[in-house]
């Protein structure tokens, strides 16, 4: 039986290269796609997420849901690294948004109706899953488990240096997630960074005459020219991707159990996850940290989704 899984992400070429693989793989039920601000802003990530679904034609379309911007947001821009529009200036049609439902009211609403059976995807900040818990708290008990791909273990972060992303553009609702009563699994930077893709991965791409491999080359090769421009590297990394590929074959990870917060106030360590290690911490071990990876195993089972996802949009 397919896993039913919400998946939260603020595309980026990174979420929407795993929106591909999420989309067409038979082992995922993609029950919603909420978006929130973060690489690009709340309204963008709903544009881009419509766009891709509807360029993309899946099997089945999920229902699409509109984030807003946290409080107290911070003023980044991705723009170089991910495109003026995040999907490397794709410049997809627009698509009529009027409809759309709240994020956090999608997650709420599918949580409860598929009450014990759902996971939450988060591959981008956390504001979505912790309005729905503002929202209902009775769904905190209702959740098969949250994957959250964020955080930065040893304290080295992508955006500032002590801080990932995510945990640096909305520090309070990733404290909220990631204290809940839920079960929760930990995606840090450090075991993204393990999986580097080189300039292969453009090679085994699906063909460019099919509707995801048209979209997988356009954005793929923006982001490995955007990545050796602006950070002098040959190899990318894709956050979202091992999110999804964590989500298809978990027994390629290796996971510990711990203690972790995320600091929220301050100037220079805004967004840093901190890891309680003591062995007699007051507070309980009661989150799953993703701690070691088969780089190699994850790039195969890559390639092979991106690979079905071409032949199923020829």
């Amino acid at each position: 039986m397919a896993r039913k899984v919400i998946i939260d992400c603020d595309p980026g070429i990174d979420d929407a290269v795993a929106l591909v693989m999420a989309l067409f793989d038979p082992r995922l039920d993609v029950l919603a796609v909420t978006t929130s601000a973060g690489t690009v802003p709340a309204e963008q990530s709903a544009k881009n997420v419509q766009s891709l679904i509807e360029k993309l034609d899946p099997p089945r379309f999920p229902r699409v849901g509109l984030g807003t911007d946290p409080e107290n947001a911070p003023v980044l821009d991705e723009s170089e690294l991910h495109g003026s529009d995040g999907l490397g200036n794709l410049s997809l049609s627009s698509i009529d948004r009027q409809h759309l439902m709240p994020s956090e009211k999608l997650i709420v609403d599918r949580i409860k109706s598929d009450s014990g059976q759902v996971t939450v995807l988060c591959l981008g900040p956390l504001t979505g899953i912790a309005r729905a818990m503002q929202k209902d708290p009775s769904i905190i008990a209702q959740i098969d488990r949250i994957v959250v791909v964020g955080g930065a273990v040893p304290g080295c972060g992508d955006v500032t240096p002590a801080a990932e992303f995510n945990m640096y553009f909305d520090p309070t609702s990733a404290n909220r997630v990631l204290r809940s009563a839920t079960t929760k699994t930990l995606l840090p930077l450090e075991m993204i960074q393990q999986v580097r893709f080189d300039l292969d991965l453009i090679s085994n791409l699906p063909l460019k005459y099919t509707r995801a491999g048209g979209l997988l080359h356009s954005m793929l090769s923006h982001m490995f020219r955007s990545y050796r421009q602006l950070r002098g590297m040959e190899a990318i990394f894709l956050k979202g991707v091992i999110g999804v590929a964590y989500m298809l074959e978990p027994e390629l990870f290796q996971c510990e159990q711990l203690s972790v917060s995320v600091e929220e106030q301050g100037d220079v360590t805004r967004g840093a996850t901190i890891v309680d290690r003591r062995p007699h911490a007051p507070v309980s071990r009661d989150l799953e940290i993703v701690s070691g990876v088969d780089a190699q195993g994850v790039r195969d089972l890559v390639i092979r989704t991106l690979r079905y996802a071409g032949q199923c949009s020829e």
